[in-house]
């Protein structure tokens, strides 16, 4: 079954624990959590006392997505807050050490790749890599125009012998997520597409009919 994961960013700041609940009720299989410093993006976003707060609100599957250009100094951080997932950036510094104190902390281990950068340079890496990333849109910021062109990495990496779950955040809505699950994405990371929906509930029943 196709997974979707909401992304938090596009949520109403001022209610992020309704769009927990929405998650949830949506019947979501996790909720995609971006973490921006202001230096490897242009952004600032949420802080590990959020994502703390969130796990003692709910049990649930948090996608924490480090946008940092400096992960390893962040990782048990969010470890420790309630991460299942943490994906960092093989643009980032430290990539390969990353992968593995990730998973020395026990957590599945994601690998995101911007638009611009090859699938190739996942390649030393595979076998370290649980889950990879495919950024639809340079990160940021939401609400951009999704790259399809970006797609063509998830038949790249089957070819290369990655057997684990590839995602794809950027721009994914209804009208192109048949379009990106065909490309071989199990995972749709959905911000503006779902919290801003007229009907999140509809968006999740179209993704999970996929």
């Amino acid at each position: 079954m196709i997974k979707l994961s909401p992304s938090l960013l596009a949520a109403d700041p001022l209610h992020l624990g309704d769009a927990l609940k929405l998650t949830l009720d949506a019947g979501c299989e996790e909720l995609h959590f971006d973490v921006m410093d202001a230096h490897f993006v242009p952004n600032l976003t949420f802080g590990p006392h959020i994502l703390a707060g969130m796990k003692k609100q709910a049990d649930f599957c948090y996608d924490v997505h480090l946008m940092l250009t400096d992960p390893i100094t962040m990782i048990d951080t969010y470890a420790k807050a309630g991460a299942q997932v943490i994906t960092v950036h093989v643009e980032a510094n430290g990539f390969e050490e990353s992968l593995c104190r990730i998973r020395e902390l026990g957590l599945k281990a994601g690998a995101s790749i911007n638009p611009a950068t090859p699938a190739e340079a996942l390649r030393p890496y595979l076998h370290l890599i649980d889950r990879v990333l495919l950024m639809t849109v340079v990160p940021g910021f939401g609400g951009q125009k999704f790259m399809p062109e970006a797609l063509l990495k998830a038949k790249e990496l089957r070819e290369m012998g990655f057997t684990g779950e590839i995602e794809a955040d950027g721009g994914v809505s209804p009208a192109n997520m048949r379009e990106t699950v065909d490309a071989g994405v199990d995972i749709l990371v959905m911000g503006t597409a779902f919290f801003k929906a007229e009907d999140p509930y509809e968006v999740a029943r179209q993704v999970h009919a996929l």
